[in-house]
C-alpha cells in the first residue's frame, strides 16, 4: 500500500529536524547513530557508557563499522581481523540446511570448518556495512516544490534521487550504493550509504539441539539456555580487499576494525548496548490501526499458520529427509505465529488500545488549543476509514498467509504470472519454444506440499467471503465438486510448473492453458486487482492521517527528542542488565549450566529439550569452575575462562532491558567499554507488544553470553584456530 507522502511536507519543515526526532526515555528507543541526541548520550554516560560519542559513529574504529546487516533479515558482528562474523544460529538456519543431506546432516550434527578451504559458500547471502547516513528531508522537499511533484509521483522522486546519489558515490567507490528510507511515517527521509559483500561462507554451526534448544516450548520465553549462534566469514577480492562475487580465489576480508570480545561478563545493573538492524515497529500507530493489527493481521496469522504447522510437523516427524528440507521453513513460520499469539495477549492484558485512545485525546486537545492540523488530522474520519477496509484487509491477510511463500506450486505459479517464467527459444518457431525450471527438489516435498495446499485452500474458503475467492475455485466446484484434495492432485499431475530440471517444450497457447499457470493468473488478478483496488484507495487516506498523527505528536512534544519506528536501518538501544518480575517473582537475570541440565533431563518427555549425550556430559563438566578454561591456550588466550569471576558459574543467557524487535537477531550486545558480551536472539513473552508499545517494566532482550559461545566452540567444536583468531591482536 503506497504512502501518501507529500502532504504537509512544506508546512512541517519548520519544526522537524534530526534533534527533534528521537525521544529520551532511559531504556526505550531505537536510535540512529549519526545524529544521536546529546541528551541520549548523556543518559548513556550516566548509566555506564565510558567511550566518547565519536566511538559510536564517526571515528575510524567506530562501533558502527563492525555491525552488519546479515542477508537482509538479521544482524551480525565482525569479531576478527580476518572477517569472522557472529550471528544467531537461527539466522544461519537456511545456510546450514541448504548444505545438509541425510548423509551429512549439518543441521542435526553441526558443522566445523577446520581450514579456509572447508568453509562453505552460500548463494544469495551477504553482509552489508553502513558506511554513512544523512537526513535529506529538506533536499527532497525542495526538489518536490521545484518540480511541482504531485502526491502520486513522490515515490519516483525518491527513486530518482536514490539513483543519482548512488551514481555519485560509485564515482568514489564502485562497491558503494545508496538507499533512501522514510522515517517518522514519511515525515522525514534519510539516505544511507552501504557496502555489500556477497561472498559469505559458513564456518561453524553447533547441532540444532543446542542452537535451537527449547524449540517452540521456550521460544519467546524466559528462562532460556539456547546457544543461539553461528559463525560465517566474509571473503573479498584479493587485490582490493573489497566486495567480489564468489570465487575460489577470494581471500578472507580484513576489516579496518572489529568488535573486541570480553570474557569479563556483567553484573546486575551494568550498562548494555545493542546495535543492529531492527526490522519494523509501529509505535506511532493509532488505536484504530492497533485494533486492525490484532483482529485482522495477527488473528489471521495465528489461525492459518497453526493449521499449516500441524501438517508440516507430522510429515517432518515421519521422515528425516523431509525434516531437513523444512526445518528452516517451519522455524520461520512458527516464530511469528507465536509472536502474534503473544502480541494479541499483551494488547488486551495491558490495555494498549485504551491507552492509545487516551493519548489521542491529548492530541485532540492540543489541536483545539493551537489549531495545528485542525480540520486535517481527523480522528473520526480515521476511525471510519479503518472500519471501511476491515473486511477487505482481513481477507487480504488470509490471502497472504494462504498463498504467499507457503507452497512450491503456488510460488512457481505466481512467479510465472509475474514474468519470472518466460518462453525461451526461437520466436518464429513456436514448436521449439520451451520453459525451464530450476531443479530444487531437494528443498521441498510433494506429499507435504500437496496436503498443506489443499488444507489451506479449504480453510481460505471457510474464512473469507466469496467475493474474495480466486476464480479457480469455480474449477474446484465444477470439476471436483468442491474437493480441494482432488483438485490439488490434478494440479500436480497436469501442470508443467511442477516439473523441474529440464526443457519443457510448449506453445504459448498451451502455456496459458496450463492449470498451474491459470492458478497464478487468478491469484494475481485477486492480489493486484480486487485487493489492490479496494485497499489502495482507503490505504492512501489512512496513511495520510497516520502521518499527520505522527507529525502532531512530534509537534506537541517538540522540546523532547523522538526516535523513529524501526525500518531495518542501523539502530542503537541501551539500558542495563537486569531481571524483572515474572509471575510476581524475580526472574533472575542469567541462567547457568545447572538449569540447562535440568531441562536436558526432560528430553525423553519433551523433544525440544532432547540433546546428544555428549552435550549432557559437557554441561555436567561446565558446572565446575576449574574445568572452564580454554584447553589450547596461546599468549593471547592463556587467561581465558568461561566461568563468571563473581558468581563462579558458567552463565549461558542473560537479560537486559534493551529495546529490540525482529531483525535484531544476531545483534551484538556491548558493555560500557564497547566490548562484545553477547548476541541478542529473543525477547520475552511479556514484551511481545513492544512493536507497538514499549513497557519498560516488562520488556526484556534475551542474549546468549559470549562465554557460552566460546565454550561451545572450544569444548564441543575444538575450534582453537577460530578462538585464537578472535583474540589475535587484542592483547
Amino acid at each position: 500500500m503506497k504512502k501518501n507522502i507529500i502532504a504537509l511536507c512544506i508546512s512541517l519543515s519548520s519544526f522537524l529536524s534530526p534533534l527533534s526526532s528521537q525521544k529520551a526515555v532511559a531504556d526505550e528507543g531505537m536510535w540512529t547513530l549519526y545524529n544521536l541526541p546529546s541528551q541520549v548520550y548523556a543518559q548513556m554516560q550516566q548509566e555506564g557508557f565510558s567511550l566518547p560519542s565519536t566511538a559510536l559513529y564517526s571515528n575510524p574504529n567506530a562501533i558502527k563499522n563492525c555491525v552488519v546487516n546479515f542477508s537482509g533479515y538479521c544482524s551480525g558482528v565482525v569479531v576478527s581481523p580476518d572477517g569472522l562474523v557472529f550471528t544467531n544460529h537461527h539466522c544461519g538456519f537456511e545456510s546450514i540446511r541448504s548444505h545438509s543431506t541425510v548423509e551429512h546432516d549439518y543441521m542435526l550434527n553441526g558443522f566445523i570448518a577446520k581450514s579456509y578451504e572447508e568453509e562453505l559458500p552460500n548463494e544469495n547471502m551477504f553482509v552489508s556495512f553502513m558506511r554513512s547516513q544523512e537526513d535529506i528531508t529538506d533536499r527532497l522537499w525542495a526538489e518536490a516544490k521545484k518540480r511541482k511533484i504531485a502526491d502520486n509521483n513522490w515515490d519516483s522522486l525518491v527513486d530518482s534521487l536514490q539513483n543519482a546519489m548512488t551514481d555519485s558515490v560509485k564515482k568514489l567507490d564502485q562497491t558503494l550504493h545508496v538507499e533512501i528510507d522514510p522515517f517518522y511515517e514519511g515525515n522525514s527521509y534519510f539516505a544511507t550509504v552501504y557496502q555489500e559483500f556477497n561472498d559469505l561462507r559458513l564456518v561453524f554451526a553447533i547441532p540444532k539441539s543446542m542452537g535451537k534448544f527449547g524449540g517452540d516450548t521456550d521460544n519467546w520465553m524466559w528462562p532460556r539456555q539456547t546457544c543461539d549462534f553461528s559463525v560465517f566469514r566474509i571473503y573479498a577480492d584479493p587485490k582490493t580487499n573489497g566486495p567480489a562475487k564468489y570465487s575460489k580465489d577470494n581471500v578472507p576480508y580484513h576489516p579496518a576494525s572489529w568488535a573486541p570480545v570480553s570474557t569479563e561478563g556483567y553484573k546486575d545493573g551494568d550498562f548494555s548496548m545493542t546495535v543492529g538492524y531492527p526490522g519494523s515497529t509501529s509505535r506511532y500507530l493509532s488505536s484504530y490501526g492497533i485494533k486492525e493489527m490484532r483482529d485482522a493481521e495477527n488473528a489471521t496469522r495465528i489461525q492459518v499458520r497453526g493449521l499449516k504447522q500441524q501438517i508440516m510437523k507430522r510429515h517432518m516427524d515421519a521422515s528425516e529427509a523431509v525434516r531437513i528440507k523444512y526445518d528452516s521453513k517451519y522455524a520461520s513460520s512458527a516464530n511469528y505465529w507465536k509472536n502474534a499469539i503473544g502480541m494479541n495477549k499483551c494488547i488486551d492484558s495491558i490495555g494498549i488500545i485504551g491507552q492509545k485512545k487516551a493519548y489521542e485525546n491529548r492530541i485532540r486537545a492540543y489541536q483545539d488549543s493551537t489549531g495545528f492540523l485542525k480540520n486535517e488530522l481527523d480522528f473520526t474520519n480515521l476511525e471510519k476509514l479503518y472500519q471501511q477496509r476491515f473486511e477487505t484487509i482481513r481477507a487480504y491477510y488470509y490471502y497472504i498467509e494462504t498463498f504467499r511463500r507457503t507452497n512450491e506450486l503456488v510460488t512457481r505459479a505466481m512467479k510465472a504470472n509475474n514474468g519470472g517464467v518466460e518462453l525461451q527459444g526461437p520466436v518464429d518457431k513456436p514448436r521449439k519454444q520451451f520453459i525451464v525450471f530450476k531443479d530444487n527438489n531437494g528443498e521441498w516435498d510433494e506429499a507435504l506440499d500437496k496436503e498443506v495446499l489443499a488444507a489451506l485452500m479449504k480453510n481460505y474458503r471457510e474464512k473469507v467471503p466469496s467475493k474474495y475467492w480466486p476464480d479457480f475455485y469455480k474449477t474446484v466446484d465444477r470439476k471436483f465438486r468442491g474437493n480441494f484434495t482432488a483438485y490439488v492432485d490434478w494440479l500436480y499431475k497436469k501442470s508443467m510448473l511442477i516439473k523441474s530440471g529440464k526443457k519443457i517444450y510448449v506453445s504459448k497457447k498451451k502455456y496459458l492453458k496450463d492449470p498451474g499457470v491459470q492458478l497464478g493468473i487468478d491469484l494475481g488478478a485477486l492480489g493486484l486487482g480486487t485487493f489492490s483496488d479496494e485497499i489502495g484507495t482507503i490505504g492512501d487516506k489512512i496513511d495520510a492521517q497516520e502521518k499527520m498523527l505522527c507529525a502532531a505528536k512530534l509537534r506537541m512534544e517538540e522540546d523532547m527528542p523522538h526516535y523513529s519506528d524501526a525500518n531495518f536501518t542501523m539502530r542503537l538501544s541501551y539500558g542495563q542488565v537486569g531481571e524483572y518480575l515474572l509471575n510476581g517473582q524475580p526472574s533472575g537475570y542469567y541462567t547457568t549450566a545447572e538449569s540447562l541440565l535440568e531441562k536436558m533431563r526432560k528430553g525423553n518427555s519433551n523433544e525440544d529439550y532432547k540433546v546428544e549425550p555428549e552435550m549432557i556430559d559437557l554441561m555436567e563438566k561446565a558446572q565446575h569452575p576449574a574445568a572452564n578454561t580454554l584447553q589450547q591456550t596461546t599468549p593471547s588466550t592463556e587467561n581465558l575462562t568461561y566461568s563468571d569471576p563473581e558468581t563462579g558459574k558458567m552463565q549461558l543467557c542473560f537479560l537486559t532491558n534493551n529495546d529490540i524487535t525482529g531483525g535484531n537477531s544476531g545483534s551484538p550486545m556491548f558493555d560500557g567499554k564497547g566490548r562484545l558480551i553477547g548476541l541478542a536472539f529473543d525477547g520475552n513473552w511479556d514484551s511481545l507488544s513492544s512493536d507497538i508499545f514499549f513497557d519498560s517494566k516488562l520488556a526484556r532482550c534475551i542474549g546468549v553470553d559470549i562465554r557460552f559461545v566460546l565454550f561451545m566452540m572450544d569444548r564441543w567444536g575444538h575450534a582453537d584456530r577460530l578462538i585464537n583468531e578472535i583474540f589475535k591482536k587484542q592483547e
